[in-house]
């Protein structure tokens, strides 16, 4: 339904480059007009972290609480723990915005042409 890449500041962890993702991308989907989301993550830190109820005492946890805050102004959503491989298109757009990007893309009702292999190979799966 819409995709994105975006650039993003130096990251020392991967726990902080997920948080920061999941935060940009909840902004996103909400300016898209979505109030449904389903919220995957590869990372159990990250996903317990935003799916707790328990204040957050890490370093990240101004952006835990962002993601929060953003996530009760959703009508309904699906916070879970997938395994890395369970979301090609996702990994290929995060490789994409790392190495190849020098503007955030978007794409409203449209494929990503630099994830279209593993968009196609999802589909296979299915």
């Amino acid at each position: 339904m819409a995709a994105m890449t975006a650039s993003g500041p130096d990251v020392h962890t991967s726990e902080e480059a997920e948080l920061l993702a999941c935060r940009r991308a909840i902004e996103f989907a909400m300016d898209a007009g979505f109030s449904r989301l389903i919220i995957e993550g590869d990372n159990s830190n990250v996903i317990h972290a935003i799916s707790s109820s328990v204040e957050n005492t890490s370093l990240y946890s101004n952006v835990v609480d962002d993601i929060r805050h953003l996530i009760r102004g959703l009508l309904w959503s699906n916070i879970c723990c997938i395994r890395r491989g369970g979301n090609r298109v996702a990994h290929v757009l995060a490789q994409h915005a790392r190495h190849a990007l020098d503007e955030d893309l978007y794409w409203i009702e449209d494929s990503p042409p630099p994830a279209m292999d593993a968009l196609y190979h999802d589909f296979l799966s299915i």
